[in-house]
Parts: structure tokens; sequence; C-alpha cells
């Protein structure tokens, strides 16, 4: 399945800047990864501690009062509260925090493969420790930028060279995320991507708007076969177990969370999307949230030295 790629040929500032050992640590203990990032000076708004099973953890603080954070294993935004305190993200209750094991909620990132294939389950960026690029702060949002690089890991899997850049901004009411790949080797490489987000969520009350129109891919009920149709409904629900990809979505979807918050997704080249529910399959947890998921299911083609980005805006409506 082909998609149209929007393509630069040259990457965001840092994308092709040498490997240094100062930005470039891979943080394999927590010790390690804390002692290096407390010499540093961040921007304003932007702090780094030690999070869930001494994993480090970068945390946004808004004037306005919103908060996020971000574990460096995995890329994984874990929170996202807004003035209120409520917190609109997710984390299921069989996370674990090791370092050995992707992260479970929140927002983890699947890449170079989306849901099953030749290489781990949603790929290896999810279960890879991340550095930190840059940090800024921009009229009082906070900003860092996160960076994934290939290593002897990601190689015995995939055996490319990239750059992976990840740069997320807290406004009072929003959280934007822009996902920058460049391909850094000699020869040219194939992916695919998702941001899988787990929203807080009454199941029961959930549903879904702006879907109406797009070509679907079901996979209830053989995973492996899913049925194409057409999705024909204005509104869509969870009453039962729900894996469904909608191809060329509309850059503007609403989540109503059951919980009393409409959420307003907004994107820029995530060209499909996803709904998943696992109902009885996850019966600890099913009923309290929803992933909505901004996707690339097509195989995106770079060429050495050409980059693909896209970008995402959750906000409360």
């Amino acid at each position: 399945m082909a998609t149209s790629v929007a393509m630069a040929s040259l990457p965001l500032g840092r994308a092709l800047t040498p490997w240094s050992a100062d930005r470039r640590l891979r943080f394999r203990s927590s010790g390690i990864a804390l002692a290096s990032l407390d010499q540093k000076t961040y921007a304003q708004g932007v702090k780094i501690s030690e999070g869930n099973g001494g994993l480090p953890k970068v945390s946004l603080l808004s004037p306005h009062g919103s908060e996020a954070e971000i574990y460096l294993f995995g890329g994984c935004i874990t929170s996202w509260k807004v003035s209120n305190g409520k917190d609109l993200l997710f984390v299921r209750p069989d996370a674990v925090f090791n370092g050995k094991k992707p992260i479970s909620g929140g927002i983890p990132q699947c890449f170079p493969q989306f849901g099953p294939g030749p290489i781990q389950q949603h790929g290896f960026a999810r279960n890879m420790s991340w550095s930190i690029a840059d940090s800024d702060n921009v009229e009082g949002d906070p900003i860092i930028t996160l960076e994934l690089r290939d290593d002897p890991y990601s190689r015995s899997m995939w055996d490319f060279s990239f750059q992976t850049l990840y740069k997320v901004k807290l406004h009072s009411n929003s959280l934007s995320t822009v996902l920058t790949v460049t391909n850094t080797d000699k020869k040219p490489f194939s992916f695919t991507t998702a941001l899988h987000t787990y929203f807080r969520a009454s199941i029961a009350g959930v549903s879904v708007k702006g879907l109406k129109g797009c070509k679907t891919l079901n996979k209830d009920p053989d995973p492996s076969n899913p049925l194409e149709g057409k999705e024909e409904r204005e509104v869509i629900t969870f009453p039962g177990f729900v894996d469904c990809i909608y191809l060329d979505a509309p850059k503007e979807i609403f989540v109503d969370n059951g919980i009393g918050d409409v959420i307003n997704i907004q994107n820029s080249n995530w060209s499909d999307a996803v709904l998943w529910n696992p109902h009885m399959q996850m019966e600890s947890c099913y009923k309290d949230f929803v992933c909505v998921e901004n996707a690339k299911i097509g195989q995106v083609h770079l060429e050495p030295l050409q980059s693909w980005t896209a970008e995402q805006k959750i906000a409360i409506s």
C-alpha cells in the first residue's frame, strides 16, 4: 500500500551534525543518565528528574498550570495535565518501568514498523533510550526535542542508519509534537510509524467524530486479514472490541472521552488514523481508556539525506 510522502532534501537543524558524546548519551542506566543530565542547563519550564523505576523523566511545566511528562526510555509521553490538574492520557496498570519493556500507555512511539511484521511489534523506538537534543521556551511554552539514532540493537533488526527527532511543545490547553525521520544511511529505506495515543476515558461514553467516508481496514474478527470497508457513521462508539484503521483520514477529528472532555486532534502529514479498544481482552482496564492514533500505514520511502516530518496537536476543545 503506497502513500504520498512529504519530504525535504535537508532535515531539521541538527539532523546532519556529528554524533557527539555530549548530546548522544545512551543512558544505559538511570544513574549514569541522571548524573549526566544534572550537569546541563535546560530552558525555563523544562525539568529533569528520576521517574518510575529510576528512569530519567522530562517534565514540561507551563505558567498556565498545564504539565506533561516524557520518559527518555521509548520517548514516551506518559502524562498531559491541563490547568485543572486532570490527566488526559492513560498509562495501563500493567505498565512496567524497567528499561527493558516498552511503557504501556501514554503516547508510545511506533517506529520503524507499526503493528506486527518482520521485526518486533510496533518497532524498536519504544524500547530504546532517547537523548535530549535541545530545549527551548517560546512565549512561556516549554519545548523539548528528543533524538534517537541507530545503534547495534536497532541494526540487529533493521540495518539502516537514521536519525529521529521528536519535538514536544506544551501550551495552556494543548500538547503538540513534531516527528522528523532522516535517512543518514548511504542506501534508501522504508518505514511505517504511528503515535499510539492512549486517552483516559470511560469507554461506555466515548465517541469519535470526523471519520465518516474514510476507507477502513477492520481487524475484527481477523487481525491478519482485515476487512476493507467504508465508514458510514457520523459518530463512532465502542460497544465492544474495536481495532480499525482509517485510511486517508482528515486533518482533524474529535474525541469525547466520556468523562467531560472533548479532545480535538489535528495533524499534518499523518495520513491515517487508528481506533483501538481491546474490550474483554484487557478486562482490568479496557473501560478506562481509548486509543485514537495518528499513523502512517503505507510505507514512507526515504533516499539518503531525505527527511519525513509529521505533526500532531491534541487540544481541549
